[in-house]
């Protein structure tokens, strides 16, 4: 298969930039225009094109084999996209130098095509781009299109030999290489619907809600800018003003700066009347749904929705919302929650199939830990979080009410980390659960020592993070899955990438060792319990990534959501697609061997609206 690395120069001004728009707005505009194209084939000579659309067009379509070719690019969302949207080029595979360098060096480090460079030593980056702002192709003397040209032929070098480099001395798999093509082709080559007639009626209720909830919270200018009485109307409405401790004064101090995490989640918070005192108080228009009501909106009118998917976007390598579309963060809780959901809908003569990896962080924490009785309990499908509750409760399982399994639930999925009771307790106020610290406690308690090979694993983590430092190689949990490198301060997981902990320091306190590493927003403490944490999601990406490469051999994969795979598929097939689908998500690959995972699957015409599949139920479905 050959490999053509690829590189467009496009038109762009102060406005009309990537820097204001999003890669789907920008690429889609009519003001979109392509000033040239630098491509290499395999190890030939890098080639530099400049002409009208339709010479470009028709030297793409004549001089490559595209069903038969990767393309590989540095940010190659950005040019396959070009290379799909605007010139109908549609490749064997998607390959890219952004997406692997994030991966192998891990996301606290730049991922540019100048640093890589630089890193890795292969090249300098130009910066000719800069002085081709506002400047269409019919602008550029021929002296300076050949300095444009040089530049862009140079960027596709840069972009080769580092690929070389991470395949050939990296060691990258071909694995994740098919895991970046299937997170790639969801932008680039899109195939899910946008109702805009659903989205403009929720967005005229959103407005009218909106005008409501600000008459009746009837605050004025001062009761918004002032920390103090902002916070007491917070506490009337239950909800505790969110805090920080002020760099200046040491001391603590309210979080309501716009850039305060804290500040942030209240803008999400599942009161409305919150999101909107929120809006209010930083002079925003509109609350958050109704911003990605607009979006999705304005996206709509321009086509099918590309899925902007970051790989390896988290420290654990779990993939991330990108191009200001976090298709991985649609409300899940409250009145609205899934109407945005439901406007997003299967084009026509097909049925969308999501397949939701039941539990699969507490199920890997129970095999990694070798909790024995509780992987049984998941290999024969028991209600795990009845039995939780049953240890909690003293009670049998069939006398556990609904909202004591709700506690076993919170407790399974929360406690398996080293979550205290405070943080518990903190954790079921969020769901509307009340609860004493010392009941908090006596759950907590309860579930460590029904868990004793978890405990036992944070302990072991703590013991990992003591070897890392003084830089000694050592094993984490079951035995043959992950491997420490303390010359990288990584963990190494069964894709062959890393989880880094760099500038991993140990500081003597009152309590003992404290670790921490360092990150671009500075140092974070890290302790047995959150290793364990982070182990986990990596270890779900890892079993995720596999199965969705599994999926799509037979069926296009259109979204992914955390735990969930999101195929579109045509009416004819949702019987046959849905259990193949099913028998993928209840695979795992040869290192995980042991681990009892189950795909729930669900069909359904738009992705809000899904309902549990169960054979031959095909014909309820198809409108």
């Amino acid at each position: 298969m050959d490999i053509i690395t690829i590189d467009f120069e496009t038109y762009y001004d102060k406005e009309f930039s990537l820097s204001n728009l999003t890669t789907e707005e920008y690429i889609r505009s009519k003001e979109f225009e392509v000033i040239g194209v630098a491509v290499k084939v395999n190890d030939d000579e890098t080639i530099w094109l400049s002409g009208e659309k339709n010479a470009l067009h028709s030297y793409l379509h004549k001089n490559f084999d595209w069903e038969k070719s990767a393309v590989l690019a540095h940010n190659t969302m950005f040019d396959g996209a070009i290379l799909s949207w605007i010139f109908n080029v549609h490749p064997k595979l998607y390959l890219d130098t952004m997406c692997m360098g994030r991966a192998i060096n891990g996301t606290e480090v730049s991922a540019s095509l100048k640093a890589l460079s630089k890193s890795y030593g292969v090249g300098e980056k130009g910066d000719e781009v800069i002085n081709a702002l506002g400047k269409h192709r019919d602008d550029f003397t021929p002296a300076d299109l050949s300095k444009y040209g040089d530049y862009c032929v140079n960027d596709v070098e840069l972009t080769h030999k580092l690929f070389n480099i991470f395949m050939q001395t990296k060691g990258f798999t071909l694995q994740e290489l098919k895991i970046i093509n299937l997170t790639l082709r969801m932008f680039i080559e899109p195939v899910l619907k946008l109702n805009s007639h659903k989205l403009t009626t929720h967005l005229e209720i959103l407005r009218s809600q909106k005008q409501e909830l600000l008459e009746k919270c009837g605050l004025d200018k001062e009761q918004l800018m002032s920390n103090i009485k902002f916070a007491e109307v917070l506490k009337k409405l239950d909800v505790p003003p969110p805090t920080k401790i002020s760099v200046r004064t040491g001391k603590e101090t309210f979080a309501f700066a716009k850039s305060d995490e804290g500040f942030k989640a209240l803008a999400e918070h599942e009161d409305p009347r919150v999101q909107v005192m929120v809006a209010a108080r930083i002079g925003l228009k509109s609350t958050l749904e109704e911003t990605r009501t607009e979006r999705f909106l304005d996206i709509s009118s321009r086509g099918p929705l590309p899925v902007p998917i970051k790989y390896y976007a988290a420290h654990t390598g779990r993939w991330g919302g990108y191009d200001k579309v976090n298709l991985q963060n649609l409300p899940s809780r409250g009145k609205n929650a899934k109407v945005l959901k439901s406007c997003i809908e299967a084009p026509s003569g097909h049925t969308l199939i999501e397949a939701d990896s039941a539990q699969i962080e507490a199920r890997i924490l129970a095999w990694l830990a070798e909790q024995t009785d509780l992987l049984e309990s998941f290999r024969r499908e028991e209600d795990v979080y009845k039995n939780m509750a049953s240890a909690i409760y003293g009670k049998a399982v069939a006398e556990i009410s609904p909202e004591e399994r709700f506690i076993g639930k919170q407790t399974v999925l929360g406690a398996g980390y080293g979550m205290g009771a405070v943080k518990f307790r903190s954790q079921l106020k969020v769901f509307g659960i009340e609860t004493s610290k010392e009941e908090a406690d006596r759950i907590i308690r309860a579930y460590r020592a029904a868990s004793g090979a978890i405990t036992g694993l944070w302990g072991n983590a703590q013991t990992v993070l003591t070897y890392m430092h003084q830089g000694d190689k050592t094993e984490l949990g079951r035995e043959g899955v992950l491997e420490i490198d303390p010359d990288v301060n990584g963990i190494r997981l069964p894709s062959g990438l890393f989880m880094f902990y760099n500038g991993l320091k140990a500081t003597e306190n009152e309590r003992g060792i404290q670790f921490s590493y360092e990150t671009r927003k500075g140092p974070v403490n890290i302790y047995g319990g959150k290793v364990i944490e982070n182990v986990c999601q990596a270890l779900a990406r890892c079993v995720m990534g596999d199965q969705m490469v599994k999926i799509s051999k037979s069926y296009c994969v259109s979204l992914t959501v955390h735990d969930s795979v999101i195929c579109c598929v045509e009416d004819n097939e949702v019987d046959e697609a849905a259990a193949f689908i099913s028998e993928c998500m209840g695979w795992v690959p040869e290192w995980a061997e042991g681990l009892p995972v189950r795909g729930d699957v669900e069909v359904g015409k738009n992705y809000g609206e899904c309902i549990t599949w169960q054979p031959n139920q095909r014909g309820h479905l198809v409108a």
